[in-house]
């Protein structure tokens, strides 16, 4: 529940931001970059977190609180200014805060369970999909009114922030380790870790560019096919489209725990991919139809993600598990910034068909590196031998 609630000011920009452009006269470039900048303060944040060794030194419900509060103020200050530039800053603020957020829960979570582990990340990741959909269904609901989507995203995240300092830590967190820096690379840097973590780049090159610009893609097929009310019902659609993802995830822990998470890793990619290219193929399609695919990709799209997570739990050094995520995070939130940058710049050469066939080159190959990793040593230890 906190996380669903702290992570709601992430996408809160992107699900009003032709208003926002609307408002403050940003030209396309800068409405592109005004949602990228949560991502880029991401990664700003997990790797600061990741060398301070933050997520293995320090409570988690202390960093959650602490990230959720910044996160609501920056996010909060929206509402006072009329100035693109410092939005920019105000949103990465909010991705460096959230970095606090969403390492530290999944560190907590891992320390409540060593058997049943992939579910219970499973579900953690699903909180955060739902946190991440839940401005585009207050944008449907409220009738595209961008003051009510900051204001109320703001107030959850800072209730957020307060159920997570109730969450006390778990029965098998490890006693806090000595601080080295250099030990956020070297958690990566074995094979196992480094294995997952080439998989889980895979995923992350489609996941955050699909769910940052469906909105604007949707609402591209609909005028296209003479649709009423665009905005209501492409927002509507975005949250069924990544809402989805949360029960993905939960099916993902279920079959990575039971059937193996290389197994299911690899699954979900090529589902994933081969969806981003039948949208590809579905250019003329209704909307129905292609919301339909969509749904279906959306699902897959992210059950694999908590996977990731949990075989680097696995797999990395006990005493750094926390770090060992963060760094696998910002390494994958760098690669999101790019994804997410190329759209605006490719699509007016390549069409989103295009794009789309860009997307599914990331999950493609990396259920080839999750087949790789079934095949290794290191994989003996993942989901207690399962693979």
């Amino acid at each position: 529940m906190a996380v669903v609630l702290c992570m709601a000011p992430w996408f809160s920009a992107a699900a009003v931001l032709p208003q926002l452009r609307a408002e403050w006269n940003l030209s396309p470039q800068a409405g592109s970059w005004l949602a990228l900048a949560v991502q880029l303060g991401f990664v700003v944040g997990a790797v600061g977190s990741a060398l301070l060794n933050l997520a293995d030194r320090v409570p988690s419900r202390v960093l959650i609180l602490v990230g959720a509060l910044v996160a609501a103020g920056a996010n909060a200050a929206l509402l006072v200014i009329n100035d693109g530039s410092l939005a920019f800053v105000l949103r990465g603020l909010v991705g460096a805060a959230l970095a606090l957020v969403y390492p530290p829960a999944l560190r907590a979570m891992s320390a409540y369970f060593t058997t049943g582990r992939g579910v219970a990340l499973g579900v953690m990741v699903g909180a955060l999909t739902l946190g991440s959909a839940s401005p585009h269904l207050v944008n449907g609901l409220g009738g595209a009114q961008w003051r009510t989507v900051i204001a109320v995203t703001s107030v959850l995240a800072v209730l957020g922030g307060v159920i997570a300092s109730r969450v006390g830590p778990g029965p098998h967190r490890s006693p806090a380790p000595p601080f080295r820096p250099a030990q956020a690379w070297q958690a990566l840097s074995a094979r196992g870790p480094a294995l997952a973590t080439l998989g889980y780049l895979g995923h992350m090159w489609e996941l955050y560019a699909m769910w940052t610009w469906f909105a604007l893609y949707y609402s591209g097929v609909l005028r296209a096919a003479g649709g009423t009310d665009v905005t209501r019902v492409s927002a509507l659609a975005t949250f069924a489209v990544v809402g989805i993802g949360a029960l993905g995830c939960v099916l993902g822990g279920v079959l990575g725990d039971r059937w193996g998470r290389t197994r299911v890793t690899e699954l979900s990619m090529w589902l994933s991919g081969a969806s981003a290219v039948a949208l590809a193929l579905l250019v003329s399609a209704p909307p129905g139809v292609i919301l339909a695919v969509s749904v279906f990709w959306g699902f897959w799209i992210i059950a694999d993600s908590a996977q990731f997570s949990t075989i680097v739990s696995e797999v990395a050094d006990p005493a750094y598990v926390g770090t060992a995520m963060t760094a696998q995070l910002a390494l994958g939130f760098t690669l999101t910034a790019v994804s997410i940058a190329l759209v605006p710049a490719l699509e007016p050469r390549i069409g989103w068909p295009g794009i789309f066939l860009l997307w599914s080159v990331g999950p493609l190959l990396g259920a080839v590196t999750m087949r790789v990793l079934r095949g290794t040593p290191e994989a003996a230890r993942i989901a207690g031998g399962r693979r």
